[in-house]
């Protein structure tokens, strides 16, 4: 004990002789809410952790001519005008600890479940280092979601990103939580990051993850729409720097955002507050970047880990061409698409299969399920552009081919149907579509 002391102290002693225990210090000149203007700190950096007077907490959000813009994360008592700013010289960090799994945690190390703070946290930094090219190796290796529609159809890679995308209540969410559920005993570690949901939605997911033995591979990472908006924007930064982390551990992980466009939301909302030039429909000019930035951690690490990104977006009247949305499908290696006409007309899950697509899926596939996707995805999409065209015409006024071809898409749809919570293994995909080949034969 004696001995660590010493150390203590021999290491303040050397900062104090090269002069690093010397920090930048400031007042506040202007408060807002969750932003706080000060002056003075003229040799700060971005995301550098702030002290305001004792009171709060925060981060460097924005650099200027004559004045530093702080994102507040946490605060005890009312901030004023003049209050004393002191930058402690290193960079906003969030704490984790390894007992989380299971659990419900903000980024603070604090269980949202048990209300307590964990033991043995460690510090986490906002931003790793971009994993270099060199690190990365091809995505090869399929990863099973338990659901025909895109592990057939449209099948994701471990290390790729694949967008869910739809409007409100398609089963975006539940989607996440069926691919969550077959990763069990598969050695996979997920992540759920759920941003701006409620108190009540966020227990009803923990609950049904732990009901179906999901909990002991599962971290739930939270920010509530009640919590700070600067933490909200934070908080799948923090989680997916743990899940990279992990990944170069040489870990399996699948880390889902739900979901972006609220985190968009947020970040304008920020923005915004802290006097940022709008740019279009008022999201500042680095939105993309702000996104790029947190989905180019998804790869296939040379050493075997590889870190999934399934991130969610929603969208309205099924516009998938708006700003956030055409943003991160640019980024993301393909999307699944979801459609709320299909949803209403029982169709589960509501996969739009002529607007999704997997750009580089296919290449984890395995060979027995891309020959029978492959054939099920053209007789699929040449069935729908059929029905399309047929849809209000009477049956017995049609050719024969076309009515085979009709009856022939209905059973596919029929066999790509699937309930909640009931993933399928490959034997039984593939045992469903027996038919197409007893057709042709």
């Amino acid at each position: 004990m004696n001995e660590e002391i010493e150390k203590r102290v021999d290491n303040v002693n050397s900062k104090i002789k090269k002069g690093e225990n010397v920090y930048s210090a400031g007042h506040v000149i202007n408060v807002e809410n969750f932003i706080v203007e000060a002056s003075g700190l003229d040799d700060v950096s971005f995301y550098e952790s702030v002290n305001i007077a004792n009171k709060a907490k925060g981060y460097v959000f924005g650099i200027y001519y004559n004045k530093v813009v702080i994102a507040i994360t946490s605060k005890t008592d009312d901030i004023k005008v003049g209050d004393g700013v002191l930058a402690e010289g290193h960079e906003f960090r969030c704490s984790f600890s390894l007992d989380a799994i299971g659990k419900v945690i903000d980024i603070f190390g604090n269980d949202l479940i048990a209300g307590k703070k964990f033991d043995k946290l460690i510090n986490v930094k906002l931003i790793n280092k971009p994993i270099p090219i060199m690190d990365r190796s091809p995505v090869n290796r399929e990863f099973l979601t338990g659901i025909t529609g895109i592990d057939m159809l449209y099948p994701i890679g471990k290390g790729q990103r694949q967008l869910i995308i739809g409007d409100k209540k398609t089963g975006k969410t539940q989607i996440a939580l069926d691919i969550i559920t077959n990763q069990k005993d598969k050695n996979v570690v997920c992540m759920y990051i759920a941003l701006g949901k409620n108190k009540k939605e966020v227990k009803e997911i923990y609950y049904e993850l732990a009901k179906r033995g999901a909990s002991s591979y599962t971290i739930i990472v939270a920010a509530f729409n009640d919590d700070l908006p600067t933490n909200i924007y934070l908080t799948p930064y923090i989680a997916m720097s743990v899940a990279e982390n992990l990944m170069i551990q040489g870990y399996d992980v699948v880390a889902i955002i739900d979901d972006l466009k609220k985190h968009a939301s947020v970040y304008r909302e920020i923005s915004l507050a802290s006097k940022k030039a709008p740019g279009r429909d008022a999201y500042p000019s680095d939105i993309f970047y702000a996104h790029a930035r947190l989905l180019e951690c998804g790869a296939q690490h040379k050493n075997g880990g590889s870190l999934t990104v399934l991130p969610i977006t929603e969208t309205k009247n099924a516009d998938i061409t708006d700003y956030i949305s055409t943003n991160i499908i640019s980024i993301c290696d393909g999307q699944i698409v979801l459609s709320a006409k299909n949803f209403n007309q029982g169709q589960k899950p509501a996969i739009n299969y002529g607007l999704s697509v997997s750009r580089i899926g296919g290449a984890a596939q395995s060979d027995d399920v891309k020959k029978v996707g492959a054939k099920v995805r053209q007789k699929l999409l040449s069935y729908l552009d059929v029905r399309e065209v047929y849809e209000l015409s009477n049956e017995d006024e049609m050719p024969e081919v076309v009515q085979n071809q009709l009856h022939e898409g209905e059973k596919i749809l029929s066999a790509l149907n699937q309930y909640k919570f009931s993933p399928k293994s490959k034997k039984e995909m593939l045992d469903s579509f027996k038919f197409i080949d007893e057709g042709a034969k």
